[in-house]
């Protein structure tokens, strides 16, 4: 008995010491806080690594972990502005940065959050309208994440971010929205369509206006191209003319040059003579029509007349 007896105290010493040892060598992980209590009051955190605690004086109260945490935020009914019932869900990033205010500030932050983020969405959505609940989005979560890290700081608790999921409006105003959205990519449409017609009937005008022009043009230069041969053309039939003048004047001033005109000037009167009398029956004839040297001397006396 006295052998069996011994044994059970060395249970029960074996069994208490390793409820000791329990209780007071803790292992704290990594991005993690342990909250200690000393007879019931807030003692000390506990970082990551290995750590002694007083026996059946100091207790771990909290655990906490220091990792960025989501929080699913469920849907709810807002209503904008405009007076229109959406459904708006999300999603919000939080990290404890305080243990003790976490333990001490409230009771459960992560309750606390989800409701003041319901909340805050609620307000930020009345104050825009339906179609801008989409545009704002960013505008909106940045609004939501503002107002939750002011309420939550006692609460040792940092908001990092929120996140609006979905946005969903009711089906007869989706509807709406997309009558609208087909009404306004069909005005865009008939409005490009115009647009272009009236492009390429500018076009069009330009390039008969430029025809036109350039038609004119050429003809103008073919105008001034013909003026200007036919004023060359007309200075050097001036210019043979007056030196063919030239040559016979000089030719007659020669011994023997007037000799040749009056030579010259017989001949054309007979020739012409003949014609007149070929062409025509009826011929009216000067009385000294037969006075040949008369009709040269009266033209000699003319060619030899000077110029007034």
């Amino acid at each position: 008995m006295d052998g069996m007896g011994l044994l059970v105290v060395f249970v029960v010493l074996a069994v208490l010491a390793l409820i000791i040892l329990r209780q007071t060598a803790i292992v704290v992980p990594q991005q993690s806080a342990y909250v200690v209590e000393r007879l019931g009051r807030y003692a000390t955190t506990l970082d990551a690594g290995f750590h002694v605690l007083t026996p059946f004086v100091d207790v771990v109260r909290y655990r906490y972990s220091l990792k960025e945490q989501a929080i699913d935020i469920p849907a709810q009914v807002c209503i904008t502005r405009d007076n229109v019932q959406v459904g708006v869900d999300g999603v919000l990033y939080l990290k404890v940065m305080n243990a003790e205010r976490a333990s001490y500030g409230i009771s459960d932050f992560n309750f606390a959050i989800s409701q003041l983020a319901q909340t805050t969405l609620r307000s930020e959505i009345g104050k825009i309208d339906l179609d801008k609940t989409f545009e704002e989005r960013t505008n909106i979560n940045t609004a939501v994440v503002s107002e939750l890290d002011k309420a939550s700081e006692p609460w040792g608790v940092k908001v990092l971010r929120y996140e609006i999921k979905n946005i969903t409006p009711p089906s007869d105003v989706l509807a709406a929205m997309e009558k609208q959205m087909r009404a306004e990519r069909e005005k865009r449409a008939v409005i490009l369509k115009s647009e272009g017609e009236r492009d390429a009937a500018i076009n069009t005008a330009d390039g008969a206006k430029q025809e036109v022009i350039k038609a004119s043009e050429a003809k103008r230069q073919q105008q001034i191209n013909e003026a200007e041969g036919k004023a060359s053309e007309i200075k050097a039939i001036a210019d043979a003319t007056a030196e063919g003048i030239r040559k016979v004047a000089e030719t007659i001033q020669m011994p023997g040059g007037m000799e040749a005109v009056q030579l010259r000037v017989a001949e054309q009167y007979i020739r012409e003579f003949g014609q007149i009398a070929k062409e025509s029956n009826t011929v009216v004839l000067p009385a000294n029509v037969a006075d040949v040297g008369s009709m040269i001397t009266l033209a000699m006396q003319l060619a030899g007349k000077p110029r007034g």
